[in-house]
């Protein structure tokens, strides 16, 4: 099993920056990609990053391309999102999720086992 704890979230005006932060704990080794999701209201998931947390190559959404990077901190089983340029239409709960296996697509929530509470993100124009 693997608690995904996000933490980092808050309110920002547009054009201002955030940052949020995955903690995973328990069987880490499942833990081999590490995403986030973001749920907008009246809107369906959509997945934002991840990261292969052993290699290190990162994948992002069109929309959050140029404007959020994601990294890592093995030592602390811990993945940021930076979040630049914010846009109001960024508002969501940001959600952490751990997948175990590199097959499928990685903006596929079906590919992903474990997910966090999630972290509101409020961009106000």
């Amino acid at each position: 099993q693997v608690r995904l704890v996000e933490s980092g979230g808050g309110s920002v005006q547009a054009g201002g920056s955030l940052r949020v932060t995955c903690t995973a704990s328990g069987n880490t080794g499942h833990t081999n990609y590490l995403g986030w999701f973001r749920l907008a209201v009246g809107k369906d998931l959509e997945w934002v990053s991840t990261i292969d947390t052993h290699n290190g190559p990162t994948y992002y959404a069109d929309s959050v391309k140029g404007r959020f990077t994601i990294t890592q901190d093995n030592a602390k089983h811990t993945v940021y999102l930076q979040m630049n340029s914010l846009k109001p239409e960024d508002t969501a709960v940001y959600k952490c999720a751990a997948a175990y296996s590199g097959l499928g697509a990685m903006d596929l929530s079906e590919k992903y086992t474990f997910w966090g509470q999630g972290t509101q993100v409020t961009v106000s124009s």
